[in-house]
């Protein structure tokens, strides 16, 4: 287990140029060094299958997710480790069962992006990136897909599901022509909630909301904004001002229960401030 404990001696400060791909290949092949060796003598290791590690994987991703909207690169850095080796440890399971091994996922896709890249590794010419996400769902058609849609995940969540969907379809060219069309269904679809709201019906309600949260999602998109992207920063933009709400409370010696509306707005102008 040596190759563990000598990770100063594969430190690159920030300041020196980037590995040379002799180094990353070295880097790599230690990882794979050390999968090997917590698979065969770490007990927890040793228990693992691609079903107890698939949540872990997820969070993992979420975790990822949150340094880049923090910006925070040397977060980014270490998810990203952590990231890969959950990559290599569902290809050490893999070679275990004789399915597959490393090896096998990163020719897998390279012959993929070989092959949906026909503008770079083929004769295909191209106008820009709306050329090359055609030409993506039209080769994944040709390759056996049964619909442009298919390649969504069921589990993905609500609204990065509704952006992935409206993103596919645009890419075979359903789609609005410009973002005014897009606004215009948004203000339609609020109309419609409004009327079912008057009507009391809860179904109708929640459908309506629906599609108005849909068409949202849409006009993201054609304004270049990611949604899910949007709705965390916003996420983090209201913990951070509740949060100074409830520690000026706090050193005030109250209690948010106890405040009236008006003195906790005082509070959160305060943190709108910072």
């Amino acid at each position: 287990m040596g190759l563990v404990n000598d990770s100063s001696l594969y430190f690159c400060p920030k300041s020196e140029t980037m590995n040379s791909r002799e180094k990353q290949l070295e880097a790599l092949d230690r990882l794979l060094t050390i999968m090997d060796e917590l698979r065969a003598q770490c007990p927890w290791d040793k228990k693992q299958t691609m079903e107890t590690l698939r949540h872990l994987t997820i969070e993992e991703t979420y975790e990822l997710g949150d340094a880049i909207l923090d910006t925070d690169l040397n977060e980014v850095k270490k998810e990203l480790g952590d990231l890969l080796l959950h990559i290599f440890f569902y290809a050490k399971i893999g070679s275990e069962t004789g399915d597959f091994d490393i090896a096998d996922v990163a020719h897998d896709i390279s012959e993929k992006l070989i092959l949906r890249h026909p503008h770079i590794y083929g004769d295909v010419n191209v106008n820009d990136e709306e050329d090359v996400k055609r030409n993506w769902e039209a080769i994944k058609l040709r390759e056996g897909k049964k619909s442009v849609l298919e390649g969504v995940p069921v589990s993905l969540p609500a609204l990065v599901k509704a952006n992935r969907i409206q993103d596919k379809a645009a890419g075979v060219g359903f789609d609005w022509e410009e973002p005014g069309q897009v606004l215009e269904k948004v203000k339609e679809e609020l109309e419609e909630l409004n009327t079912e709201i008057g009507s009391g019906d809860r179904d109708s309600i929640e459908s309506e909301f629906g599609d108005v949260l849909f068409s949202l999602v849409n006009y993201a998109r054609f304004l270049k904004v990611n949604p899910e992207n949007a709705l965390e920063r916003t996420n983090k933009k209201f913990i951070h001002r509740f949060k100074h709400l409830e520690d000026k409370a706090k050193e005030n010696g109250q209690s948010l229960t106890e405040m009236s509306l008006e003195e906790m707005d005082v509070y959160w102008n305060e943190a709108k401030e910072l």
